[in-house]
């Protein structure tokens, strides 16, 4: 099991010294790449941050393996109602291990689908549940406060549809997972015996993926967890080391960090080339931008720092992106995300047609085509004085993929120690969510409603003067 991160291209001796880092450049920052690792291995042995510890919770893994085996058989689809680090997670661990099929594909009780309902669009949530036999669905509510709007929501409508289809009977097939403490999904789950799985107090919503607010979903749906996290607990290790050439998630967080403060590289463009890494680029857009976006930095200091993370597909949006990559603004750096090796290397038949287009590519394969497509993306990116890099799975398994999972969290750490911000909290969040609380009329947030009615009268005193 190996991730490879390849930084090459992100040198000045490939894209210059405006746009690319040099040796001196990123020699010079070593000792402030080692106070990351002294700095988060400190937090993080004193328990304020979990994640890291996720892997090596045998009793939990284990426990969530014979729950999934007890309900094997049971149900045919999986219905996880939760939002952001809550459901970006187990989308991209299905994506990624069954492959990219559509929702109305074959499935049955052998081969379980996943439906996740993450946003309140009401004709969604429609659409879903006209798709669902209650019978036949397991719930899965996920929020570790038990009382986020949107989770609120629409599992109210999904436990109303499954109580009139299923009556009391509705109670044994819905399941949640949230904290331990007192929040108000645990309240219910207690009082309606739901069976519960608990995520620990300090791991937020985009590091949970390994912990059950991804695991349980995984497991549901026939993913082996104990390799998923034995792969986690492998790149843990490496996670730890102080040499920054084995430590390629530390070497990653300093370059992506240089280029970001030095170069002014305020974009990072996820580029994986499968299809089965794409879920992976949603869940990373949420883990880097809800991370390093802040306005203070631990000093209390105005910084608003972060780099803006872009999802792209290749080759699908090198027909629609790549065009600004080249051309325009130079303020990204691009990873991109490669697969070492297809299970199916899809081979080009051979057609006789005679037309030079079509008999460039016959007898060879679709692995190839794409492989050839990234590497060449790359080299013209580079050309143009774009830095970049890339990092390769071996496979895309379980094992790698636990890795590749926690190989992205420990390179945000340690990016948020280096920009000297708290990586663990999201207080941009937070106002919005306090404004819809007063317009739903939840006690306790009057004084937002009145403060939205006067943000209201302000845009129509604008909207009059236009």
């Amino acid at each position: 099991m190996s991730i490879h991160f390849d930084h090459t291209n992100m040198l000045a001796s490939m894209v210059g010294e405006k746009n690319g880092l040099t040796a001196r450049e990123i020699g010079g920052a070593g000792g402030a790449a080692k106070d990351a690792l002294a700095g988060f291995r400190k937090l993080s042995e004193k328990g304020l941050y979990g994640f890291p510890h996720l892997p090596f919770q045998k009793d939990t893994i284990q426990e969530i393996r014979r729950f999934a085996e007890e309900m094997r058989g049971s149900y045919d689809t999986v219905c996880v109602v939760g939002i952001g680090g809550s459901a970006l997670g187990a989308w991209a661990l299905d994506n990624a291990m069954r492959g990219p099929h559509p929702v109305q594909g074959e499935y049955s009780a052998d081969f379980p689908r996943l439906v996740i309902l993450d946003n309140v669009d009401p004709s969604f949530i429609a659409a879903a549940l006209d798709s669902m036999n209650p019978r036949k669905t397991l719930v899965v509510v996920i929020a570790k406060s038990g009382s986020t709007a949107e989770t609120v929501a629409t599992f109210l409508v999904i436990r109303d549809w499954m109580v009139r289809k299923l009556g009391k009977k509705a109670n044994r097939r819905i399941l949640a997972v949230t904290s331990a403490g007192k929040g108000d999904l645990k309240k219910l789950a207690t009082a309606e015996n739901y069976r519960t799985f608990h995520i620990p107090d300090n791991v937020g919503g985009r590091f949970s993926v390994l912990s059950p607010v991804g695991l349980v979903p995984a497991a549901l749906i026939g993913i082996d967890i104990r390799k998923l996290s034995k792969g986690a607990a492998a790149m843990t290790h490496s996670c730890w080391q102080e040499d920054l050439a084995e430590n390629q998630a530390l070497r990653a967080a300093l370059l992506h960090y240089l280029l970001l403060t030095r170069k002014g590289k305020t974009i990072q463009v996820a580029f994986p080339y499968s299809n089965r890494l794409w879920g992976l680029a949603f869940w990373f857009r949420q883990l880097w931008a809800e991370s390093l976006g802040k306005a203070r930095n631990r000093k209390g200091k105005d910084v608003h720092t972060g780099q803006t993370p872009v999802a792209a597909l290749g080759t699908t949006d090198q027909h629609s992106q790549v065009q600004l990559y080249m051309e325009g603004p130079n303020d990204k750096v691009f990873s991109f995300w490669a697969a070492g090796r297809f299970p199916d290397a899809g081979r080009i038949p051979r057609n006789g047609t005679g037309l030079e287009a079509f008999d460039a590519l016959a007898g060879q394969s679709l692995e190839k085509l794409i492989q050839a497509e990234r590497v060449s993306t790359a080299a013209a990116l580079t050309g143009n004085g774009r830095p970049n890099c890339t990092f390769t799975l071996d496979r895309i398994d379980e094992e790698h993929l636990g890795a590749f999972l926690q190989f992205m969290e420990f390179e945000t750490a340690f990016a948020g120690e280096l920009l000297d911000i708290n990586a663990f909290d999201q207080e941009g969040v937070e106002l919005g969510k306090k404004f819809t609380y007063g317009l739903m009329g939840r006690p306790g947030f009057e004084e937002y409603r009145e403060r939205f009615e006067e943000y209201e009268k302000r845009r129509r005193t604008a909207g009059a003067d236009r």
